[in-house]
């Protein structure tokens, strides 16, 4: 098993070690629930599990954070006023057995919900992901169909290399768009009923001086 950044020639006991880290962990294609919860454990860096694959996510950028603080300040005033929870990365959201994700924000609208575990949330009434640049269809493609199969029923997509905020509405075992909001919009939501987000306002936090 190939280890991210380790360099293509080790020497000595680096090299020692790299066959020994390669020989006890699982090979791509045959990792398990129980060894993806002892790596996640084990690490900061934001680590998806799918089909006995992992995935390790690229590291968040400035722009996508003050997103995220964004989103996450607007839907906790919301939800937090009236009973519920918002999470936001890192926490795990199992999909079923041997998956896996890390949405960037989660929330249930009641704060004993038994689905809210400590360890990871086997469910979530919303989720929300802020589409990375280095494979969006992680986020337009394969997350939308995980968070269905996990009958989650609201999740929404922000994009910024669009400026445009999707929400996804489950129906029967799949999504449907509510509605495609861009910069000049409020987005809303049909879970959390009075919810708004202003779709410029969660972009503009975005921006870096480099912009």
């Amino acid at each position: 098993m190939a280890i991210a950044g380790e360099p293509a020639a080790v020497h000595g006991e680096q090299a020692e070690l790299y066959a020994f880290i390669c020989d006890v962990l699982p090979r791509q294609g045959c990792w398990n629930e129980d060894a993806y919860l002892w790596l996640t454990d084990q690490t900061r860096r934001l680590v998806e599990l799918a089909d006995g694959r992992i995935e390790v996510l690229p590291m968040p950028t400035d722009g996508h954070q003050g997103i995220l603080h964004y989103l996450n300040e607007v839907f906790s005033a919301f939800v937090h006023s009236r009973g519920g929870k918002v999470r936001f990365a890192p926490l795990r959201l199992r999909v079923r057995d041997d998956r896996f994700r890390e949405p960037d924000l989660l929330l249930v609208k009641e704060a004993n919900d038994p689905r809210r575990r400590n360890r990871f949330w086997s469910g979530a009434d919303v989720v929300v992901e802020v589409v990375s640049p280095d494979r969006p269809e992680r986020d337009l493609v394969d997350k939308r169909h995980d968070y269905a199969e996990a009958g989650i029923p609201e999740y929404w997509i922000v994009d910024p290399t669009t400026d445009t905020v999707t929400v996804l509405k489950l129906v029967d075992d799949a999504y449907v768009e509510r509605g495609v909001f861009g910069r000049g919009t409020l987005a809303s939501s049909a879970v959390l009923d009075g919810l708004s987000l202003n779709v410029t306002a969660a972009f503009d936090a975005g921006a870096t001086v480099d912009d």
